[in-house]
Parts: C-alpha cells; structure tokens; sequence
C-alpha cells in the first residue's frame, strides 16, 4: 500500500536540527561560477560581484596574537539580496556558504526559530556564535514574535563578529509590512536593517525562461495508478494534507518527505484562507528544495490548474510568498510529468531560486 504524508508525524532529534543546517540538494552544486547573470538586468552581475568580494574578505586570514587579545569582537556586518523570486537570490547564498572556510551555517527562516525553540535563545546565540557566517534563506518576519526574535539574534551574532546573509522579497524596513502592525516594531527592523548591506537583485523567474510557466494537472487515475507502482512514493489527499499539516510544524516539513522520491496529490483545489495557503507554501519550498517531483490531480481529467490563490491573496502581503510557489510548484509537476514519459527530474541547472 502507498504511503502517505498524513501517516508521518516527524521529531526530529536536536542532532538532526544542527546536521540540517546547510544547502538544501537541489543547491549542493550552486557555485559562484555556475551563477550566470542576465545581462538584461545588471545587478544580477553587480551582486555575484558583492558576494564574491564578500567571500573573499570572509576566507581571508585575520588572526594573530593582538587579534586574540581584543576583549570585544568588532561589530560584523552582512548583506541583505532582496529581490523577485527566480532571479537567483538562493544560489548566490548557497554559493557563497561553499566559498567560505570555517565553520558556517544555512538554514530557512523557519529553521532557526525552530532552533531557538529547541535550544533556548542563549544557546542558540553560543552555538550559532560559533560560526564565520549565518545564511538565512526566505527571510519573512510574519507576526511580532518572530520579529523580536529575529532582530535580536542578528544583533547578537552580529555584535559577536559572525557576518550574516540573508534572502528575502521584502526590504529590511518593509518586513512584516501588510502583515501585523509593523510599525509597533520599527525600531527592532531598522537597528536590524542597518547591520546589511541591502542589494537590490532585479530580473525574470527563470523557470518562466525555461518554459515552466503553469501547473499542470493530471487525470486522477493516472496520479494514483503512478504513485502505487513506484517506490519511495506517497499519496495524499489534498484536503487531508492540508488538515494534516496543521499538526506539524513548518520547520519539521523537511523531516516530513525524508525518503520521499516523488509526492502525489488529488483533490487539489484554490485555497482562500492565509493559514491555510501558507502552510501550503512551505510544503511546496521544501519540495522544491529537495528536488521532489509532484504529480497532481486537480479534477478527473488533465488540464491547467488556475487560481490555486484566492486573488484577495495574491493581492496580500504574503503575495511575493504565493507567487513564488507557484512557480515552484509549477516547476515541480513538470518535473512530475516528466516521470510520466521516462523522463528525468531537471535539476537546478546553473542558476535557482
């Protein structure tokens, strides 16, 4: 009988916590120089420049005697790649924690609130202090909590000399914009902006490049008679997922496909709560970090699946989130699709996000 996420309720232990913090597969092999900039937008350039700068600074020897007398590590500083999703934000941050030597760290936002959790914050500030770098992927502060937590851990892996990168679709001092009263948290945003170097990334989603525009939906029977002939397979409802993903935590979505070689889905449908669709969301970015091919059904029959997004949500705060898994998702069903026909999952090529 095929498996389902719904029958999986990960713990991950601490040691798989820590053992997790770094590139995810599908970005093992971004590089600075498999990063190919569109000479359409020019900062794409100017930014594989300014981590490559950075990467260098960061590998260069800066010890000796007097150095370890100082009493009070210098303030470090970091930089902040703001952008569109697909223009390569994720590869330049994987590419530059392969660059670096010594002891350095890449996790989801998600990952290292759920880190804090398990360790305590002072812990997590002692363990992650250890580092040369902090990478943060799908920087998003999405209610107050995470907000004071995240500015204060910056601030005091910053203060403590550990330079910290971070990804984002939203510039520093727009974080949580549309999304809880932001302004009550101003002064925690702004003393946390002004520890980056904020860069700019402009350009098109490649995998709309690559042809990958929409997502694909398959007959039914073909989604389940796939799933019950291929190993390391699962097989979900949509509406059941979505119900069992309200039992697990988000920074445990990745615990949750371990071994999955390809997820299957029927009854997908638009979603028009935000709890819903953001939950949703990570599944589809774990996915996709992991190169897991999807095969979905949204009806009895083939066809394009529209309006996955309420347009009230599309219209949100959490838009540039929605967007960005719509084209991951739709990238993975092609994937899906693929294994349909013999052939293979693409994987991510010369340049991700």
């Amino acid at each position: 009988m095929t498996e389902a996420l719904c029958d999986r309720r990960p713990e991950p232990t601490l040691e798989r916590l820590l053992a997790d913090l770094v590139p995810p597969p599908r970005f093992s092999r971004a590089r600075l120089e498999n990063y190919v900039p569109d000479p359409a937008f020019p900062s794409q350039e100017e930014a594989k420049q300014l981590v490559s700068e950075f990467a260098a600074q960061l590998g260069r020897p800066t010890g000796g005697f007097l150095a370890k007398l100082r009493r009070r590590p210098r303030t470090a500083r970091g930089i902040y790649l703001d952008g569109g999703f697909g223009v390569g934000k994720t590869h330049l941050l994987t590419s530059l924690f392969h660059a670096v030597p010594g002891k350095r760290v890449y996790g989801t936002f998600v990952e290292y609130t759920d880190l804090v959790g398990a360790l305590g914050f002072q812990r997590a500030v002692e363990l992650l202090g250890e580092s040369v770098l902090v990478c943060i992927d799908e920087f998003e502060l999405d209610d107050p909590g995470d907000t004071l937590l995240m500015t204060r851990l910056i601030r005091e892996l910053s203060d403590r000399g550990v330079a910290v990168v971070a990804t984002s679709n939203t510039l520093p001092d727009a974080l949580g914009e549309g999304r809880f009263a932001a302004q009550d948290f101003l002064r925690e945003i702004q003393a946390m902006a002004e520890r980056f170097q904020v860069l700019r990334i402009d350009g098109e989603d490649y995998r709309r490049r690559d042809g990958v525009a929409e997502i694909r939906s398959l007959a039914e029977p073909t989604v389940r008679e796939h799933a019950e002939e291929q190993t390391g397979s699962t097989l979900d409802d949509f509406d059941e997922l979505l119900s069992h993903l309200t039992t697990v935590h988000p920074s445990r979505y990745g615990a949750l496909i371990d071994g999955v070689a390809s997820a299957h889905v029927t009854g997908l449908h638009g979603l028009t709560h935000h709890h819903d669709a953001l939950r949703f969301v990570v599944l589809v970015d774990r996915l996709y970090d992991r190169e897991v091919p999807a095969l979905i059904s949204s009806g009895p029959g083939a066809g394009i699946v529209e309006d996955l997004f309420a347009p009230e949500l599309l219209r949100s705060g959490y838009r540039k989130k929605y967007y960005r898994a719509l084209s991951r998702l739709a990238s993975l069903a092609h994937d899906g699709s693929g294994l349909l026909t013999g052939g293979s999952a693409d994987p991510a090529g010369e340049r991700s996000a």
